[in-house]
């Protein structure tokens, strides 16, 4: 009979915790409203943030092409923006 009410105990206390937890984060979950204001505020939306990503994109991808293309160790350039014709000071 201990025993008995020893696990009720157990998982009346495991079910209240679980409880309190659900609800806690149900209350802190953000609604559809203010998680389409918080994705409208993120940088991807920015276009010029997303401009500025795409150059990016196309800066590394030149580089690679080129780091295949040639012997020299592009990685050790200082300019980023010159391209071939050795090292930069």
């Amino acid at each position: 009979m201990v025993l008995l009410r020893k696990a009720l105990v157990v998982v009346a206390a495991l079910g209240a915790g679980a409880g309190l937890g659900s609800a806690l984060f149900a209350l802190v979950t953000p609604g559809e409203l203010q998680k389409q204001a918080m994705l409208k505020e993120m940088p991807e939306q920015d276009p010029r943030r997303r401009d500025e990503a795409a150059r990016t994109q196309q800066l590394v991808m030149a580089t690679l092409r080129e780091s295949v293309a040639t012997q020299e160790n592009v990685a050790w350039r200082k300019n980023w923006m010159v391209s071939g014709g050795g090292r930069s000071a």
